[in-house]
């Protein structure tokens, strides 16, 4: 008896052994969008949800990330990859969610002219809230805060950039608009606007204007800004790429020739344009054949290296 307690003990102490050797899976990320309810003022009457990984680093950069019309925030964190991204390099992402109806859907506001002025409130006013929320409760870096989104994102995202360069450091616009496109709420949907129906043709000293208008008197730096667009997009004109290129470029000094061009990807063409000091200020992304769909795979991951967060 005492043979067999003596050798059940031995394979009991082995197995035990064993099994502390085996590497057991890493608990899975707690992180979870959670939504702020009271995040400060906010006349654009938004949402928001707010994710912050579960290890970041003392102040964490911040990004916006906005969906498009008849979409929301927690949609567009589960359809894009940003989530992923802040768990991989530590930094917070804010979704908002647009409350205004349009035939469209609920949409970001780019028309009214709230949405066109430094301090005037709507949607932009709203967004930039949220910010200050994340820099006082989460220890969000006030100098590394960016913007991206897609269609109505990507189109507030170019509006964030003109009214607020104080508090945006870059942006990345997926499928969006120049700045002023639209001119009114009458001009918004896509089937009467003159901004999408291709017949929007601004010279870029037209187009640089109306972003300098949006903020007289600033004398900052301005944020960097990145546009991707599909050339088959089928909704918003890849026309309004070369626009948005033409707006971006004036407001830096910069030609509208780039300073290079190449291929990170097959279907992906980048035209670079860089100030004197080799610094580039404005990145277009031209995807071929692609229609009104992005970011796709790949896409957010390039858009957080042109910030600075990685790579």
């Amino acid at each position: 008896m005492t043979r067999t307690r003596a050798a059940l003990a031995a394979v009991v102490s082995g197995l035990l052994i064993t099994l502390a050797s085996i590497a057991l899976p890493a608990p899975a990320s707690a992180a979870q969008l959670v939504e702020v309810p009271n995040f400060g003022t906010n006349p654009g009457n938004l949402r928001m949800h707010a994710y912050v990984p579960d290890a970041t680093p003392a102040n964490p950069a911040i990004v916006v990330a906005m969906h498009g019309c008849g979409g929301n925030g927690p949609g567009f964190a589960q359809s894009s990859e940003f989530n992923a991204l802040a768990d991989q390099h530590g930094f917070i992402v804010i979704y908002p969610t647009a409350t205004k109806q349009t035939a469209m859907g609920n949409c970001f506001d780019v028309w009214s002219q709230e949405s066109k002025t430094h301090g005037g409130g709507s949607d932009p006013a709203s967004i930039v809230s949220m910010v200050d929320y994340a820099e006082q409760q989460y220890g969000g870096d006030p100098a590394r805060v960016f913007a991206t989104g897609s269609s109505s994102g990507g189109m507030e995202t170019q509006a964030l950039l003109a009214v607020y360069p104080d508090v945006f450091k870059a942006g990345a616009s997926f499928m969006g608009v120049p700045f002023t496109c639209f001119a009114n709420e009458a001009d918004f949907p896509p089937w009467t606007s003159q901004c999408v129906n291709g017949s929007m043709n601004r010279s870029p000293q037209q187009w640089g204007d109306a972003v300098r208008a949006a903020y007289p008197g600033y004398t900052g730096p301005r944020p960097r800004v990145q546009l991707w667009h599909g050339t088959a997009d089928p909704l918003v004109p890849f026309q309004l790429q070369q626009e948005a290129v033409d707006q971006w470029t004036n407001v830096f000094g910069l030609s509208q020739t780039p300073s290079s061009t190449d291929q990170p990807q097959p279907s992906w063409t980048r035209d670079r344009y860089a100030d004197s000091s080799g610094t580039v200020q404005v990145e277009a992304i031209d995807v071929s054949g692609a229609g009104h769909s992005l970011p796709m795979s790949g896409m957010a991951a390039a858009a957080v290296t042109f910030f600075g967060i990685a790579g």
